[in-house]
């Protein structure tokens, strides 16, 4: 019987990375890591400020240097709120389900 070691997460929320968008690098600091295939990660748009994409892993690369926006990219972080949809990282104790409803309407009758 083989047993497999469970794949380490490359990447981590806050850590300082270099996003390859096919034209300038550019640098971005991680928010989440939802699966292996994605990683949310704080971006500075030209067009519209710091935002947060989806990208693939493959084109992010670790950085060590801190770079001129991480201070807005950190505050976009702060404002947003944590990824809770469940799955490896979903925080202990959160709601699951609808707030307020804890069972079903009983029957009405029609007023015999």
């Amino acid at each position: 019987m083989t047993v497999y070691a469970h794949p380490m997460d490359a990447f981590r929320p806050g850590q300082l990375v270099t996003y390859a968008t096919g034209g300038p690098d550019v640098d971005g600091i991680v928010f989440a890591v939802p699966s292996d295939q994605k990683v949310v990660v704080a971006i500075v748009d030209p067009q519209r400020g710091p935002v947060l994409r989806t990208v693939d892993p493959q084109a992010l690369a670790e950085r060590t240097d801190a770079g001129g926006h991480d201070q807005a990219l950190r505050g976009l972080i702060r404002r947003t709120p944590a990824v809770g949809r469940g799955g490896q990282n979903q925080t202990t104790g959160s709601v699951q389900g609808r707030r307020g409803h804890s069972r079903s309407a009983t029957h009405r009758t029609t007023g015999k």
